[in-house]
């Protein structure tokens, strides 16, 4: 049959595009029926599967030996979620053979206690950072505990406890990068006395109790950005080496910050503390921005000392706010910032108007407007007094 008919009243024309036609390239791709039929219908089958497995919730495992890789795909209800919980038990014993982790999208179930690790003999050529050898060696740890690969659980849900345990003196030393972001942590989360050799992400997180990391050292830059902290979170005598974010951050609970050490940069900015907040006896040796930050509650800076820019610029204190004897030995920026609490500030020289009898955004925010009330009555009664005559 030809195989496209034109008109029968040009039956010359016809004669002659079919015979052309039969000889073009296209020839060959005319099929009988039932083959068009088994094509179609094979790639239809092939396209419907591949659709119906990328859909599939499925947790996807790694190849590398020397990880354990456990990752989410598919569209998952949190029911596919949990009935494809990676156990925390597995976790433990991927890290007792010396392997990374690295888990994502997943839930973790049951407690993930780290002093659980293997204690072997410390030896600098494990750390290799300076500040970090001489601290463990002033406590006097001869044995710490090691993950040597990555230790990443980014947007997990973790069900139990991860804790480090670490009553006595001793350290877990995790050589290679570690990143918990976006994860939610449905009860508490102690990562005292850890050390981070390498980056270390907690941006994101949700925290629904305590977070606490106790004389834990940063050796590199350590992101908090956005992370909701839960019913109380401490940060005592921890020593961040490189630059500490906490950018947009929200603290429900207490939050501690006593005698930390910040050698770069510590961002707070537009960070919310909501209840009592303490970075009494704490070094700031670069910049500390606490820009448009907002204290709801009594917060203490006793005894802290700026060596770089402290930049509290139209920062919000509610309520009691004590600098005594803080020092500022670099630029410190108070511009309008807001105390609705005059600060104690006994020892220390703040920036002029700053203070007791200082003004505050809202005072000026205030007298402007009386300014502005009085500028107009003075215009409308001008303006009455020319109609009059």
């Amino acid at each position: 049959m030809p195989f496209l008919q034109l008109p029968s009243a040009v039956p010359e024309l016809r004669a002659i595009w079919n015979k052309a036609f039969s000889r073009s390239i296209v020839y060959p791709l005319v099929m009988p029926t039932s083959m068009w039929s088994v094509s179609v219908f094979c790639v239809v089958a092939w396209g419907v599967g591949s659709a119906m497995s990328w859909g599939v919730c499925r947790v996807e495992e790694g190849a590398d030996p020397r990880m354990m890789i456990r990752q989410l795909e598919g569209t998952c209800s949190d029911e596919d979620r949990r009935a494809l919980a990676v156990s925390a038990d597995n976790v433990l014993t991927a890290l007792h053979q010396g392997r990374g982790v690295v888990l994502k999208g997943v839930v973790l179930a049951g407690d993930l206690p780290l002093d659980r690790l293997i204690l072997q003999p410390f030896e600098p050529e494990l750390v290799r950072h300076a500040a970090i050898v001489e601290r463990i060696e002033a406590e006097r740890v001869s044995a710490i505990r090691v993950i040597d690969g990555p230790f990443i659980l980014e947007d997990v849900e973790l069900q139990g406890i991860l804790a480090t345990n670490l009553i006595e003196p001793g350290y877990v030393v995790v050589r290679g990068p570690v990143s918990l972001r976006g994860s939610t942590i449905r009860r508490s989360m102690d990562l005292s006395r850890m050390v981070f050799l390498d980056r270390a992400d907690f941006s994101e997180m949700q925290i629904g109790y305590e977070g606490f990391f106790i004389r834990a050292m940063f050796a590199r830059d350590a992101d908090f950005t956005r992370t909701s902290f839960g019913t109380h979170s401490r940060f005592h005598r921890v020593r961040f080496l490189g630059k500490a974010a906490f950018t947009g951050a929200r603290f429900h609970g207490l939050a501690e910050f006593l005698e930390v050490s910040f050698a770069e940069d510590a961002g707070f900015a537009r960070t919310r503390f909501l209840q009592g907040t303490g970075f009494s006896g704490s070094r700031f040796h670069k910049t500390l921005d606490l820009s448009e930050a907002r204290f709801d509650r009594e917060v203490y800076f006793r005894f802290t000392e700026y060596q770089g820019r402290a930049d509290f610029h139209r920062a919000l204190f509610r309520n009691t706010a004590d600098f005594t004897e803080a020092r500022f030995r670099g630029a410190a920026d108070f511009r309008e910032v807001v105390f609705e609490k005059s600060p104690l500030i006994s020892g220390v020289d703040l920036p002029n108007g700053v203070g007791e009898g200082g003004t505050s955004v809202r005072d000026r925010d205030f007298l402007f407007l009386l300014f502005i009330l009085a500028f107009l009555g003075l215009l409308l009664l001008a303006v009455w007094k020319k109609k009059a005559w």
